[in-house]
């Protein structure tokens, strides 16, 4: 079986404590990088997929599995099996562990080792959004002309046995397969596990709903062949990584939120939301070298924010120069490229609620010897700051050294760039800006002195604009349920 959101009990972090004292992550077993053999299906959201927009497999168990050999140092060796395949794979010693959101069950139990479970779960009713036969699984019961679809050999399938008798329930290969049947008519509701569920209905949120209360509650956890030593390594990384948080942050990436406030936000609709951005400032949004993809802060709280607003994201790339030109001009409905809110730029945007408060930062080389604050590189006239124009960090530049030596930039890593070889001697910018440009030449760059400014960073709107309290709604309930923190913590060292 496979989950919900307001259930992250986590019971395994009951068990640890009363067992033993979590290890610290310096005192785990170390493997030795030995590559773990590791079953998955591929086809279990949010636990494990293929990402359409990518082709990259994606998920839960990628994101647990390589924090856990991280841990444990080994390297996963990912092998896509069928769900039916995965436990009698184990059992047969052809994988080192599965991993698929598997309840941990008394039955199962027998033939393989399970690790402590890594979350709580409830099985729940997936219906059509305009299902109006049933409320709950009660009604559903009782009217013997509906059928339900779940995957085979699942406790999902064994609960719908339970429910409705086996006569009523059509078992198919994978979970998407039952839900295509859902939204097609040949079945009335699927079973699923309630995070599971989320993740499909978050995908088909115009045609799918979870429908009544939880049916029942279970552990999952990985499997692993009888006997195998991995168990125990893998037990003492689970819980350190309860202990320290990471399996909280992993949850909060891939299990939507399930509190009230999230259900009280306004419903876009699948509205089509058009984003300039500029895809040249980390850790805000840049292109990943070794995946060619568009990633980022603002990638990943606009996602999130869409999802809770039920709206598409439409993004093209445009220069930071001309964003608010565009935005003024409604050519985009907002613009996303770490900018500062000033006086004098709602007089032509709107801004959302500050989503971040920075600060302005000299950036210098590693070894600098002729300066070591901001006082002192203003007090030398031969050195010159370089920074990007038109940004709140030129204007600084400006105010603190006079026009004469701001060299100024169309893109920030042209800044960085001229700093490295010696063409200008600082780089004014962000401070979370400017770590993620160290963290990319920690050998060549560092922060020299003290904090010069501090402002807030916002999403820019058309002046006006009927996205803004939305939008802003959906900023504050991800920082009331620590979302953006979590995001945060991602990109931000």
């Amino acid at each position: 079986m496979r989950l919900r959101t307001l259930m992250f009990l986590l019971v395994a972090v009951l068990v640890g404590l009363m067992a033993a004292p979590v290890l610290a992550q310096d005192e785990l077993p170390d493997l030795g990088g030995q590559t773990i053999s590791v079953a998955v299906e591929n086809a279990y959201l949010p636990f494990n997929f293929i990402d359409e927009a990518t082709g990259e497999p994606a998920g839960w168990d990628y994101d647990a599995v390589g924090e856990i050999c991280a841990r444990l140092n080994c390297v996963p060796d990912y092998q896509q099996v069928a769900w039916e395949g995965l436990l009698v794979g184990v059992a047969n010693g052809e994988f080192d562990v599965a991993a698929d959101g598997i309840t941990i069950t008394e039955e199962r139990d027998q033939v393989v080792d399970f690790s402590i479970g890594y979350i709580s779960v409830d099985q729940v009713l997936l219906a059509r959004i305009d299902e109006d036969r049933f409320s709950n699984a009660e009604e559903f019961a009782a009217n013997e002309d509906l059928r339900i679809a779940t995957q085979v050999g699942t406790t999902n399938f064994l609960t719908a046995v339970e429910l409705v008798g086996e006569d009523r329930v059509q078992a198919f290969d994978q979970f998407g397969l039952a839900i295509e049947a859902l939204i097609s008519g040949d079945a009335d509701a699927v079973m699923i596990d309630d995070i599971a569920g989320q993740g499909y209905v978050g995908v088909n949120a115009d045609e799918v709903v979870s429908i009544g209360d939880p049916i029942v509650s279970d552990e999952l956890g990985f499997a692993f062949p009888e006997g195998s030593e991995l168990t125990a390594a893998f037990n003492a990384a689970l819980e350190s990584m309860m202990a320290d948080g990471t399996l909280d942050e992993i949850n909060a990436t891939w299990f939507p939120p399930g509190d009230a406030m999230a259900a009280d936000l306004p419903d876009l609709a699948g509205r089509v939301v058009t984003v300039a951005i500029e895809n040249l400032y980390p850790p805000f949004q840049f292109i990943d070298e070794e995946s060619g993809e568009a990633v980022g802060w603002e990638y990943d709280t606009l996602n999130e924010i869409c999802a809770r607003l039920n709206c598409e994201l439409e993004y093209t790339q445009v220069s930071f120069e001309a964003q608010l030109a565009a935005i003024a001009n409604a050519e985009f409905d907002l613009a996303a490229n770490g900018f500062t809110i000033t006086e004098e730029r709602e007089q032509v945007v709107d801004f959302t609620v500050g989503y971040l408060g920075v600060d302005e930062v000299l950036l210098g080389r590693v070894g600098e010897e002729r300066y070591t604050s901001v006082e002192e590189f203003v007090a030398n006239d031969e050195l010159i700051v370089g920074t990007q124009v038109g940004g709140t960090n030129f204007l600084t530049g400006i105010e603190l050294v006079g026009e004469d030596r701001v060299q100024a930039y169309d893109q920030f890593g042209i800044a960085i760039e001229a700093l490295v070889v010696g063409d200008v001697d600082a780089v004014i910018i962000s401070s979370t800006a400017g770590q993620g440009y160290i963290g990319e030449n920690d050998e060549l760059l560092t922060v020299i002195g003290g904090s010069i400014t501090s402002d807030e960073l916002g999403f820019a709107l058309q002046d006006g604009s009927d996205l803004l309290a939305a939008f802003n709604a959906a900023l504050e309930s991800m920082i009331a349920d620590g979302t953006l923190a979590d995001i945060s913590a991602t990109w931000f060292d």
